[in-house]
């Protein structure tokens, strides 16, 4: 008894583990930049997105197997983001919506 008490108590506490990645929320987007070329395995052109986020500046690559609208994703406009580990979802007001991974954290520098 006492060993599945103890066993379902370890599997509630890691559990909560696993969810402590995602994070959510409107920001604004810093930059948007293409990346690569476009050949015969790469149809589209793929960005580099950049937007602050909870303390910390990510950069988001987006899938060049995909199509992606750049003027849909201007710059200095709001933007809402999803995080899910390294992977995120960027949308725009205008329900424009844009899967990438991310390939860069930097800390943000904190004023003194």
């Amino acid at each position: 008894m006492q060993k599945r008490l103890a066993a379902a108590l370890l599997f509630a506490t890691s559990l909560s583990a696993f969810a402590g990645n995602k994070l959510e929320g409107t920001t604004t987007l810093k930059d948007s930049q293409p990346y690569g070329v476009k050949d015969t395995e790469h149809k589209h052109q793929g960005y580099d997105l950049a937007f602050d986020a909870k303390g910390k500046s990510y950069t988001c690559r987006t899938d060049p197997s995909k199509s992606m609208n750049a003027t849909d994703f201007v710059v200095g406009t709001d933007v809402t983001y999803k995080i899910d580990g390294n992977k995120a979802k960027i949308k725009t007001p205008q329900n424009k919506e844009v899967e990438c991974k991310i390939v860069r954290v930097e800390a943000l520098q904190k004023l003194q």
